[in-house]
C-alpha cells in the first residue's frame, strides 16, 4: 500500500489502529487491493500492485544513487520469478503454500526497506481484515510482524557473512553481443584463463556464431549464458585471470573476397574448399582479476566491451592469446568496435544454492561450464568421470607435398576393437555431442601449436580396453585435391595403464605412424601392440638390448609396423590429458585397496599403503574407501 494516504506523523496523534484501518478503506477505494477483505488475497495480484508500487521509488533510488536501489531490484526479481511460478498453475499445495510465505516476507521486508507502512498478516500470509479483527489482535500481530522483519534482516546479514567464506565460487558471465565482420559461420570458445600459468581453468562454452551477425541457434536469442562453476578460494587468488574468448571461422581456407581485401594470388583462381574447415580468426580477452579479488563488484546489469584481435596469417589463437596478455590495453579504435559485449557476477555457494538464491539469473537451462579439476569442496552425489584432452603441438614432415601440410586433426574414441564411440566427444557446455573432433587447420605451418581442448565422456567401462585415436590430414585449398586427400599418420594413446590406474594428468609425447592406404585397414587393431608414447617406445627399444640413441631411422621403422603403418620416428604429436573421475583411480596405492578382493594376499601391504595417499585423492573417491574398508571388516 503507498505511503501517501497520511503522514507517518499522525501515528502519534491517531494510534496504529485508527491509521491501518484508514489505509484499507484508502487502497479499497483506490482499487489498488482487489477481492473482499477476510478471502485469502490472491497472491499474484498482490505481487502485481506491490511491483508496479515499488518500481516509481526504485527509479527515484537511481536517480539519488541510493544504495538499497541494487537491493530493491534484487527483491523484484525474485518476486517476478515467484508469481511466474504461481501464476502457471503447477505447484502442489504444499509448495504453493511455502512459497506464498516466502513471497510475504520479501513483500514485509521491502516495505521496511522502502519505509512504506507494514502490512499486518495473519500466520498464513494473508492479510487482516481491521472490520472483523479486534485492535488488541491487530497491535500483537503488528508487534509480530516487526519482529519477523528485523529477525529476517539479522539472517540476511548473518547470509551474506557466511557467503563470503563459502568454499564454491561461481562466475556468471550473459553474451549481450558479439560484433565482428567475418563473412562466414563462426564458433565462439569461451573459457577462463590463468594468465601467469598461461593455461585454461575451465571448459568451454560453446556459441554458435551465424554469418548474419546472430547465433545460428536463433531460440538462443538473449538466452546466451553460462555459469563456470567449481571455482575455489585459490582460484579467486590467482595473480591474472582472464575471461577469453577464441573465434573459429567455419568455411574455405581463405576468408571470402567479399569481406576483406586480399592481395591477389595464385589461390585466388582456384576453387575454395567448401567441406567446412575450422580456420583461427581471432581472440577477445578480458582481465577480470579484480572482479575475483573484489576490489570491482560484478553487476550482472552492466555491459562490459571486450575488444577483439584478429590473428595474422601465420599466427595461432595461442600466441595471440599470449600476445594481448603481454601488451597493453587494445582501444575501441584499434579493434575497429569489433569485440563482444558481455555481463559478469560473481555467484557464491554449489550448484543447488546458485539455482535457488539466483532464480532469476540461473535457469535449467543456463549452460554449466565445469573447472578441469576438482572443488575444493566435494559435495556427496557429485558423480563425475570426465577427460579433458587437449591437443598441444605437432611436428610433421613434408612427405611428398613440395611446402609445409595444412594439418588437420581428427579425434575418435575406440574400444579395444577400433569402433568409434558415438556421441562421447563436445567443445565443452552448450555443445552437442560428437562422435569426432576436428581441430583447426593453420595454413603451411610445419610445427602446428593448437592448444585446444575437448571433453571426453565416456561410461566407466569403456574405458578399460578404450583408446584415443588420432589421424592426421592434409587440407588443400582446391575442392578437387582435398577430396582425394588420405589421412597420412596416426596417433594414438590407451585410456587405462597397464597396471590399471587412469592415464596420468601430464604432456603426452606420441609417436606419429604413416599409413600406407594400400594396405591399411581401419577396422584393424594390430596397432594397439605398436607402442604409443615416446617413453614406451624407449622402453621396448632398451628392453630389445639396444640404445634408443644409437639405432638408425631405418631399422626403428622395420621395427615397429604392422599392417599398412610404420613408425615416423622424426615427427611428433604431443597432448595433455585432465581426468576427473570419482570412480577411476590414477593412484596405484588406492586402487590396491579398492581392488582387495583380486590379491587378498595383499591386504596388509594395501593398508598400509592407503595411509601414504594424499588426502584429497581420498576424498574423490571416500565413499568407494569407506565401503572397501567396511568390507574388509565385515571379512
Amino acid at each position: 500500500m503507498a505511503s501517501k494516504w497520511t503522514p507517518i506523523a499522525d501515528r502519534d496523534k491517531y494510534g496504529i489502529d485508527f491509521i491501518y484501518r484508514s489505509a484499507i478503506r484508502f487502497a479499497l477505494s483506490k482499487n489498488t487491493i482487489t477481492g473482499i477483505m477476510g478471502i485469502v488475497l490472491t497472491v499474484g495480484t498482490e505481487i502485481t500492485s506491490v511491483i508496479r508500487e515499488w518500481g516509481v521509488i526504485w527509479k527515484k533510488l537511481y536517480v539519488t544513487s541510493n544504495p538499497d536501489f541494487k537491493i530493491v531490484r534484487e527483491m523484484m526479481y525474485e518476486l517476478m520469478t515467484w508469481r511466474k511460478q504461481i501464476m502457471s498453475g503447477t505447484l502442489p499445495a504444499d509448495e504453493m503454500k511455502e512459497l506464498k510465505q516466502k513471497v510475504t516476507a520479501k513483500i514485509d521486508q521491502g516495505n521496511a526497506i522502502l519505509g512504506l507502512d507494514l502490512v499486518v498478516r495473519d500466520d498464513s500470509g494473508n492479510i487482516l481484515n481491521p472490520e472483523i479483527t479486534s485492535t488488541i489482535d491487530l497491535y500483537r500481530a503488528h508487534e509480530s510482524a516487526t519482529d519477523r522483519i528485523k529477525q529476517l534482516a539479522l539472517n540476511i546479514e548473518y547470509k551474506n557473512k557466511r557467503s563470503s567464506s563459502r568454499y564454491n565460487h561461481n562466475l556468471y558471465v550473459t553474451v549481450k553481443n558479439f560484433v565482428c565482420r567475418i563473412g562466414e559461420d563462426a564458433d565462439l570458445l569461451m573459457t577462463l584463463y590463468d594468465g601467469k600459468e598461461c593455461a585454461f581453468i575451465s571448459e568451454n562454452y560453446l556459441v554458435k556464431w551465424g554469418k548474419e551477425g546472430l547465433m545460428r541457434d536463433l531460440d538462443q536469442l538473449n538466452n546466451l549464458r553460462v555459469v563456470f562453476a567449481d571455482l575455489g578460494s585459490k582460484d579467486l587468488a590467482r595473480e591474472k585471470v582472464y575471461l577469453v574468448c577464441q573465434t573459429i571461422r567455419i568455411g574455405g581456407m581463405e576468408l571470402k573476397e567479399e569481406t576483406r581485401n586480399v592481395r591477389k594470388s595464385h589461390h585466388q583462381n582456384m576453387k575454395r574448399s567448401s567441406d567446412g574447415l575450422r580456420r583461427p580468426f581471432g581472440v577477445a580477452v578480458m582481465d577480470i582479476t579484480d572482479f575475483f579479488n573484489g576490489k570491482f563488484e560484478t553487476d550482472e546489469e552492466k555491459q562490459h566491451f571486450i575488444p577483439f584481435a584478429q590473428c595474422g596469417e601465420r599466427d595461432s589463437l595461442d600466441a595471440v592469446i599470449r600476445k594481448i596478455i603481454s601488451a597493453r590495453e587494445i582501444s575501441q579504435k584499434e579493434c575497429k568496435g569489433q569485440g563482444l559485449f558481455v555481463s559478469i557476477k560473481l555467484l557464491h555457494g554449489d550448484q543447488k544454492q546458485i539455482r535457488e538464491e539466483y532464480a532469476h539469473l540461473v535457469s535449467p537451462f543456463t549452460s554449466v561450464a565445469r573447472k578441469m579439476g576438482f572443488p575444493e569442496v566435494i559435495l556427496p552425489g557429485d558423480i563425475r568421470n570426465d577427460l579433458y584432452l587437449t591437443l598441444v603441438s605437432g611436428e610433421f614432415s613434408k612427405g611428398s607435398k613440395k611446402s609445409e601440410r595444412n594439418v588437420e586433426v581428427t579425434v575418435k574414441v575406440c574400444n579395444e576393437k577400433s569402433q568409434t564411440l558415438q556421441n562421447c566427444l563436445s567443445f565443452g557446455a552448450g555443445s552437442e555431442p560428437m562422435s569426432e573432433y576436428r581441430s583447426v587447420v593453420y595454413y603451411h605451418e610445419e610445427r602446428p601449436k593448437w592448444m585446444e581442448t575437448l571433453k571426453i565422456s565416456i561410461p566407466i567401462e569403456e574405458f578399460y580396453g578404450g583408446h584415443l585415436k588420432f589421424t592426421f590430414r592434409h587440407r588443400s585449398s582446391n575442392d578437387n585435391k582435398d577430396k582425394s586427400e588420405k589421412p597420412f599418420a596416426m596417433s594414438f594413446i590407451r585410456l587405462m595403464n597397464e597396471n590399471g590406474t587412469t592415464m596420468s594428468d601430464q604432456n603426452h609425447e606420441l609417436l606419429v605412424y604413416k599409413v600406407d592406404h594400400k594396405r591399411y585397414d581401419e577396422t584393424e587393431v594390430a596397432y594397439f601392440k605398436l607402442p604409443s608414447t615416446r617413453e614406451e617406445l624407449e622402453q621396448r627399444v632398451n628392453d630389445s638390448n639396444y640404445n634408443i640413441n644409437q639405432i638408425g631411422v631405418k631399422q626403428l621403422s622395420n621395427m615397429f609396423q604392422t599392417n599398412g603403418i610404420q613408425i615416423s620416428p622424426k615427427d611428433s604429436f604431443t597432448v595433455s590429458t585432465v581426468v576427473c573421475s570419482t570412480k577411476l583411480t590414477q593412484n596405484i596405492d588406492l586402487l590396491g585397496l579398492l581392488k582387495w578382493k583380486l590379491n587378498p594376499e595383499n591386504l596388509k601391504f594395501n593398508l598400509l599403503a592407503l595411509m601414504k595417499v594424499d588426502g584429497e585423492e581420498v576424498v574423490k573417491f571416500l565413499q568407494d574407501t569407506l565401503d572397501a574398508l567396511f568390507d574388509i571388516l565385515m571379512q
